[in-house]
């Protein structure tokens, strides 16, 4: 009983699962079918949607700083943080745990291939044309967490906090108790008291 009070709120992390298992069969797809047509990619949609496979030796986009080690102990450090986080709101809304199991299941995806290959499988590759500007290559685990931290900056500039007028308006009313017989006797005798004699 406790083990499920505790895990209460935490079915959130089915989404992570399919997240992690989503981006491993997809990485898995383009090692096997893209990787082969390197430096060349599969138009998708022309050459707005292509498929490259890269390898990356840093994060997300193609952002990079410290070295490979440093890399993945950031990654794994961050990872924990998120789920104990997490954990700590899991009987708050379902969109704020919704958002925060997405970059846990997009940093989980990632941090597989830093453990299983020391770098990080992309292969989505979007813009204009192939001389002009292109989004970094990336993948379905970075999509995830790009989704996920939009919608908690979303949460965090956009949702209203309740004025306190408004919260007082909203809070229900104290119940209006009639007074025991015992005080109305008492306010009986001190009206007597009060009273002038006649």
């Amino acid at each position: 009983m406790a083990l499920f009070n505790a895990l209460q709120g935490m079915g959130v992390l089915l989404i992570s699962a399919l997240i992690v298992v989503l981006d491993q069969i997809t990485k898995l797809a383009a090692n096997r079918y893209i990787a082969p047509l390197h430096p060349k990619s599969l138009q998708v949609f022309g050459d707005f949607v292509q498929l490259t496979y890269l390898e990356n030796p840093g994060m997300a986009f193609g952002i990079y700083f410290g070295g490979k080690y440093f890399l993945t102990v950031f990654a794994t450090v961050a990872t924990v943080v998120i789920l104990f986080y997490l954990y700590r709101i899991r009987h708050e809304r379902l969109l704020s745990r919704f958002s925060l199991a997405l970059i846990f299941g997009g940093a989980i995806g990632n941090l597989i291939d830093r453990y299983a290959y020391g770098k990080v499988i992309d292969f989505v590759d979007v813009g204009i044309n192939p001389n002009s500007w292109r989004w970094p290559v990336f993948n379905v685990a970075d999509s995830a967490v790009t989704i996920g931290m939009l919608m908690l900056v979303f949460f965090v500039l956009f949702e209203r906090e309740p004025k306190p007028a408004e919260a007082a308006a909203e809070a229900p009313p104290f119940p209006q108790t009639k007074p025991a017989p015992s005080d109305e006797s008492d306010n009986w005798r001190e009206v007597r008291d009060r009273s002038p004699m006649a």
